[in-house]
């Protein structure tokens, strides 16, 4: 559908946003932590009955929520990301051969994807280098110091979840939400995203653009989020 001159990406529900999902596709999921989530998209994978699929995300769930969904239902067969922290499911089939991890320094992770979607193949970072993470990289020296070479990190979709969206698909985040997401998009074949509140073309000032909606190819409105977080913590008072 086009609305003026630009494409309407504004899906009726999250099943057809999903549409295409398949076994074995990489799928990238914003979020950190448990902040940002795009708590209806990844319900809506496992609904498709696709799997196999290899996460990439900063920690693929915590305390049982989030992508933690994904890993009870037997669906994951790989997960790329930063940190396991309190995932209990995650550790859990690690350690029992269930599910492939790789843990990559959080910094070369963004940068990774970020190379995917600029089209640059790989580039030399010093993180990692004379720890495990160098195991089978190819090195060189720049100026007298040792850098490995990683490579870009592509992904099949990425799932986004953004505060405002246009129909074209121009995102608005809501503060630190915005995490990995705009990498994740630039990384991916297809962007799809999740959306609190839907304005119409021209509401989101080019200023206020988090994500241009060239990056993004389908959205989903779902006003309604459980926003769960890790830990309570409050300052006494006296």
């Amino acid at each position: 559908m086009i609305v003026g001159r630009h494409a309407n990406k504004v899906r009726d529900s999250v099943g057809a946003a999903l549409e295409g999902v398949r076994d074995g596709s990489t799928i990238a999921v914003g979020g950190f932590g448990l902040c940002g989530n795009p708590e209806a998209l990844i319900k809506g994978v496992v609904e498709t009955g696709a799997a196999n699929l290899h996460v990439v995300s900063n920690n693929a769930g915590n305390l049982g929520k989030g992508l933690a969904l994904w890993l009870k239902a037997g669906i994951v067969g790989r997960v790329t990301c930063s940190y396991i922290g309190n995932n209990e499911d995650l550790q859990r089939m690690m350690k029992s051969g269930e599910v492939e991890v790789t843990l990559v320094p959080q910094g070369t992770l963004v940068e990774r994807l970020r190379a995917a979607g600029a089209g640059i193949a790989g580039f030399y970072t010093p993180t990692g280098v004379g720890t495990v993470v160098a195991e089978g990289k190819d090195t060189r020296i720049f100026g007298g110091k040792e850098f490995l070479l990683e490579e870009a990190l592509p992904v099949d979709l990425a799932l986004l979840r953004a505060k405002r969206a246009d129909s074209f698909g121009n995102l608005r985040f809501w503060r630190t939400a915005q995490n990995y997401m705009p990498v994740m998009a630039s990384a991916a074949e297809t962007a799809i995203a999740e959306v609190e509140e839907l304005v119409a073309l021209g509401d989101i000032g080019p200023d206020d653009v988090h994500l241009q909606g060239i990056f993004v190819h389908r959205l989903a409105v779902v006003a309604e989020h459980e926003d769960p977080f890790e830990y309570k913590t409050s300052r006494k008072r006296g």
